[in-house]
């Protein structure tokens, strides 16, 4: 199993324009930048010419917001660092065919809580899921907190930011992974569902659930059989729930 490295000095941030650039340069996985409405400064120019080449998330935000994260001196700029180093998909999945295994895989359509996506992982990590995939904008991304909510399955089993998850969605049914949104829009009921095969599962959030544009590519829809008066499971719970019926029907 490929492990995670973990990222030098765990802290969630690092402010200080020059601190940013250096951990830009020495290819620290960051998370986003935000970045102070209004400030202009030659070092603030230097960053957003280092930043032009980089698939770095950044966000432009008031001075308060900056001032709640941290009152030194950032000097306008705050970087979230991931305290693991997320993987490319297109080298993950290769591996686990070259392994002779069927892919199992996780797609987190808008999971922001952190502790939610600890938690996702560290059932992940017991039930053989190969890999996680986040999309890099609206969901919650690996922070000292969720690796340590997974108890250490963070740091054990790969995680996939996607620009696109439609693009994303694709390349795995090209693939031949069966894409799998689990929903309580459809009738389908989870364990009449075919899930032995190359599967990947998509979660939505306990909000919206998945987004209508990404169940409209799934080939199959899936719901939990629900019994109570509660509309639905909490995500994470959700997500271990399928992840015991996919192996029951692996082991059949």
């Amino acid at each position: 199993m490929h492990h995670n490295k973990p990222n030098k000095n765990n802290t969630d941030f690092i402010f200080g324009i020059r601190a940013i650039i250096e951990a830009i340069e020495a290819n620290r996985t960051i998370n986003k930048i935000l970045i102070q409405n209004g400030v202009k400064s030659d070092l603030m120019a230097e960053l957003k010419e280092v930043l032009r080449g980089e698939k770095i998330i950044t966000q432009t935000v008031p001075s308060q917001k900056m001032d709640r994260i941290t009152r030194k001196n950032h000097q306008g700029a705050i970087a979230f660092i991931s305290p693991i180093e997320y993987q490319p998909l297109d080298q993950v999945l290769p591996l686990i065919y070259e392994k002779g295994e069927s892919p199992f895989i996780y797609i987190l359509d808008r999971v922001t809580d952190v502790r939610n996506l600890g938690s996702i992982a560290r059932s992940a990590e017991c039930n053989g899921v190969h890999a996680i995939i986040l999309p890099s904008r609206g969901s919650a991304l690996v922070t000292a907190d969720a690796v340590k909510t997974s108890a250490g399955a963070l740091n054990k089993i790969p995680i996939c930011i996607e620009h696109n998850l439609k693009e994303t969605i694709q390349y795995l049914k090209d693939y031949g992974v069966s894409v799998v949104g689990c929903t309580e829009k459809t009738d389908n009921l989870l364990s009449k569902t075919t899930l032995k095969e190359a599967v990947a599962i998509i979660m939505g959030s306990e909000e919206n659930g998945v987004s209508p544009e990404y169940l409209k590519m799934c080939d199959n829809r899936v719901k939990i059989p629900m019994y109570g008066t509660i509309e639905s499971l909490n995500v994470a719970v959700s997500a271990s729930v399928v992840m015991y019926e996919v192996n029951r029907q692996r082991n059949e």
